[in-house]
């Protein structure tokens, strides 16, 4: 699958430590993570430990996309940044998979928005992390309706929804934390733009894809479901 998504066999960076870059977790901790729509049991999780826990600023992506990303990753930063998206990054990299993540310090605004959709079109894989507060975000939303465009109009490009303590059931109906937040977005936003968004995301919920479950905030994303996600 490796191959057939980016033309190559996947190559190891620095794989004598790609265990050591991981946020250290009590097995407790761990989630429960399954294919959304999979019934089966959970498979066991490997247990991980360092000193290393957030991927440096000379890894990340500190800007703007330059040049070509293979990955493009859309996340909620306080939901899920400090460990699940930042090890995912960090387990991407490790697979020499060019990774699109916007720093923490860059604030997103109508001037970098034309570099963040070539960075999206250029990409072909799409990763949408969806967390209980992804809707708040106007550019999440943007982000998310940009990868469904991708998907119509050129079947290459892949949108895998990861559904991170949220069920797609609310994601799909916006119900839960997602209702609260388009009720924000209507007394904000033209009835036009809402209802694109409600309409991505009833899309998206029903695309097939993985759940992370745990009321845990210290979730890690075991590396043979990420190998198996890309």
């Amino acid at each position: 699958l490796f191959k057939l998504l980016f033309g190559r066999t996947p190559t190891i960076l620095n794989a004598s430590s790609r265990t050591n870059n991981i946020i250290p977790s009590p097995a407790s901790a761990l989630p429960s993570i399954s294919h959304s729509g999979d019934h089966s049991k959970d498979a066991p999780i490997p247990q991980q430990s360092n000193d290393h826990g957030i991927a440096s600023a000379s890894d990340s992506v500190l800007s703007l996309p330059r040049g070509e990303h293979e990955v493009f990753l859309s996340f909620r930063g306080p939901d899920t940044r400090q460990v699940f998206t930042n090890t995912l990054f960090i387990l991407l990299k490790h697979l020499n998979v060019r990774t699109f993540m916007d720093d923490e310090k860059l604030e997103k605004g109508e001037e970098i928005w034309p570099s963040l959709v070539a960075g999206i079109r250029q990409s072909k894989v799409h990763v949408a992390i969806l967390s209980e507060n992804y809707a708040e975000s106007k550019w999440c939303l943007r982000e998310l309706a940009e990868f469904v465009e991708c998907r119509k109009q050129d079947k290459g490009h892949i949108l895998i929804p990861i559904f991170y303590m949220v069920d797609p059931r609310d994601v799909r109906h916006q119900t839960g934390h997602y209702q609260s937040a388009f009720q924000r977005h209507e007394q904000m936003f033209s009835a036009k733009t809402v209802q694109a968004w409600r309409d991505t995301l009833n899309l998206v919920g029903t695309i097939k894809g993985w759940r992370v479950g745990s009321k845990d905030k210290y979730v890690i994303p075991p590396y043979h479901y990420l190998l198996q996600i890309i």
